[in-house]
């Protein structure tokens, strides 16, 4: 057991940020996504209402645990929020737009059986997101 901690304590090391924004975004983005399809299928929101409201939440977590356990930051609130959320609004328009061309060209509903062409969307633009959003993070807003 003690074997298994200190591989875990290895990958949280200070100089592992990757690691811990993946840890990171396992939280956020289950806030995010979570907002996303109740808002989506339960209150029948449109694709881009419901996930621009899920990744506004998921943001805000995100910031919070990023700027004090991803990257130890000390950017001032203000400066980093400004840039945090310039480089969220990028990196969603591109990551959610760029998601809803490929599936449509990719994929027809004829194609789906059990999950819709938006729900295909948002989970390809999670990805894509979660890959630029890093970058972004990593050497704009919390660089050192």
């Amino acid at each position: 057991m003690s074997h298994i901690i200190s591989i875990f304590e290895n990958y949280l090391k200070p100089t592992n940020s990757f690691v811990r924004f993946l840890l990171v975004g396992v939280v956020n983005t289950a806030i995010g996504l979570s907002v996303i399809f109740i808002l989506m299928n339960g209150f029948l929101l449109s694709y881009w209402v419901s996930t621009f409201t899920g990744n506004l939440i998921g943001a805000a977590a995100s910031f919070i645990l990023n700027r004090n356990y991803t990257f130890k930051s000390n950017t001032s609130i203000f400066k980093g929020s400004l840039r945090f959320g310039a480089v969220v609004l990028i990196c969603y328009f591109l990551s959610y737009r760029l998601s809803v061309q490929l599936v449509n060209v990719h994929l027809s509903s004829q194609d789906l059986l059990l999950i819709s062409q938006n729900d295909v969307s948002v989970i390809l633009g999670s990805i894509l997101y979660t890959l630029s959003n890093y970058a972004g993070q990593r050497y704009f807003v919390f660089k050192k």
